[in-house]
């Protein structure tokens, strides 16, 4: 038996009845882990493991993602995540929280932090990107899409099976180290009625997050939050370029690009955990 079982709940949170993992000592600091597209809260299931001993973690899954429910007139953008993750982390009592982002959970997450920077203690970053230079060759030309319908193929398109399991498998050094099941799962949420269509649209709005991103760097700048930036640099979404751009706007961050891709906790689950520990340890108080 698990020495840090992980708990499941649920809570209402605005809009979404959200789904949330939880582990560790409610009395530790808190770590929030917010997941990327396409999966849910179930990436972190390792992390959390591994850190519940001196943490407290929680994990939700994001509106269009995993068992989070929300209203048939839910809308999906960047700014709706933001605004639920403002609501959850207040119907949770948290006050205070270092913030884990990764893909989607970074322009979510980050949003909540530039909003509400008396609340965040620390920031890591896992190829959750806040920086134009950091979009890989995989990454859509923002500034020059047309009209959705356009595009709406090449939505699709990165919703496909094929698709999905590629984002785990590019750019990793041992493919025998990825958990089919981990894709699979992404897969069966998928096809839950709504679901391809609540990512499509969060696809679609994701051309919004680089006119926000000054606001990002703005808190950064202001708040000298301690940052952590963890990256695999064979990511082809987003490239080590927007790890080391953390730098500008936090001069104290610390950058680690590993030989990995996209989800580098599947393939370094054992050097992301001993790197947050370790900064987590350094930089909040315990």
């Amino acid at each position: 038996m698990s020495k840090h079982p992980i708990a499941h709940r649920r809570v209402q949170a605005g809009p979404a009845d959200v789904f949330y993992r939880e582990a560790g000592d409610p009395s530790a600091p808190t770590l929030l882990l917010l997941h990327g597209f396409p999966t849910s809260s179930h990436q972190y299931v390792g992390l959390m493991r591994e850190l519940a001993g001196h943490w407290h973690l929680v994990a939700p899954d994001l509106p269009g993602f995993g068992q989070t429910e929300t209203a048939p007139d839910f809308e999906f953008t960047f700014e709706a995540l933001a605004g639920v993750l403002g609501d959850f982390v207040d119907a949770l009592g948290l006050s205070s929280y270092a913030l884990y982002v990764f893909d989607f959970g970074a322009p979510a997450g980050l949003r909540l932090a530039a909003r509400r920077p008396r609340q965040i203690t620390a920031l890591i970053t896992q190829n959750g990107n806040a920086y134009v230079e950091g979009f890989g060759p995989a990454m859509p030309d923002f500034a020059n899409q047309g009209p959705r319908e356009e595009v709406q193929s090449g939505l699709e398109e990165m919703l496909t099976p094929e698709s999905i399991r590629m984002h785990y498998y590019e750019g990793v050094r041992n493919p025998e180290a990825i958990d089919p099941g981990s894709y699979q799962l992404d897969r069966f949420y998928l096809e839950q009625p709504g679901r391809a269509a609540a990512q499509a649209d969060l696809l679609w709005d994701y051309r919004n997050n680089p006119p926000v991103y000054p606001e990002i760097h703005r808190w950064l700048r202001e708040s000298q939050p301690p940052v952590l930036a963890v990256w695999g640099r064979n990511d082809p979404f987003f490239i080590p370029a927007g790890a080391e751009a953390f730098r500008r706007d936090v001069p104290s961050a610390q950058v680690h690009l590993l030989d990995t891709g996209h989800f580098a906790l599947e393939e370094e689950l054992g050097t992301i955990s001993e790197l947050v520990d370790r900064f987590l340890r350094e930089n909040v108080d315990q």
